[in-house]
């Protein structure tokens, strides 16, 4: 079985958004972030609107999506969507107000920069902070809805791109491969170098039971 055929299918569909469509809801924003659970580095959230209807077929979960097939769709996801909003909250502010509140704040952030507010937001996940607009959450939203799968690309690929341009500025830490995750790599480069400018340093203990394992 080859790595193509043993990805799961892909589940996409309309559903959550024609549902909102047919209620008069005309802006239908899809959110999710990338970096919840590294070590180093920002957690990014993106917020993307499409035109109703619209669709892109290879839109997926960016987790089942290679490097390159999520490269190719940022492009064309930021070329024709009504709406792109992005937003970044860095290491230093997830020290300070906790993981969960800076992923509501890129979240949050990435809902202002979509220019025009959204109707309703389509958020990956459980649970949401509410900034005052209609939401609705959807466990594994990535994997079933069109809009909240888009924005999963554009916060993996954000996020990666900062990653990488991190593993320039501070090498022996595999930021380009491991994008900031606690891998065996990460870890061992940690106890040899230390910590470096963009790792949380409320994670520490997270480092620690990896390191024992």
């Amino acid at each position: 079985m080859t790595s193509e055929q043993s990805r799961r299918p892909n589940l996409i569909t309309l559903d959550y958004e024609r549902r909102l469509w047919a209620g008069g809801c005309r802006r239908v924003a899809g959110i999710d972030e990338a970096g919840r659970g590294p070590l180093a580095g920002p957690v990014v959230a993106a917020a993307v609107v499409f035109p109703p209807e619209f669709t892109i077929p290879a839109v997926n979960d960016s987790k089942l999506l290679t490097q390159a097939e999520r490269e190719s769709l940022y492009d064309e996801i930021t070329g024709s969507a009504a709406g792109v909003g992005i937003g970044i909250v860095d290491h230093a502010v997830i020290d300070e107000i906790n993981i969960l509140n800076a992923t509501y704040r890129a979240m949050h952030d990435a809902v202002s920069r979509l220019g025009a507010a959204p109707d309703h937001l389509l958020v990956d996940g459980n649970r949401f902070s509410d900034m005052g607009l209609p939401f609705t959450t959807i466990v594994d939203g990535d994997a079933l809805c069109f809009c909240v799968a888009a924005a999963s690309i554009i916060a993996k690929v954000t996020r990666d791109r900062i990653m990488m341009d991190y593993d320039v500025r501070f090498p022996g830490y595999g930021f380009a491969r491991n994008k900031g995750y606690a891998t065996r790599e990460h870890c061992d480069a940690i106890v040899r170098l230390g910590y470096c400018g963009i790792h949380r340093k409320s994670f520490e203990l997270n480092m620690q039971l990896e390191l024992e394992l």
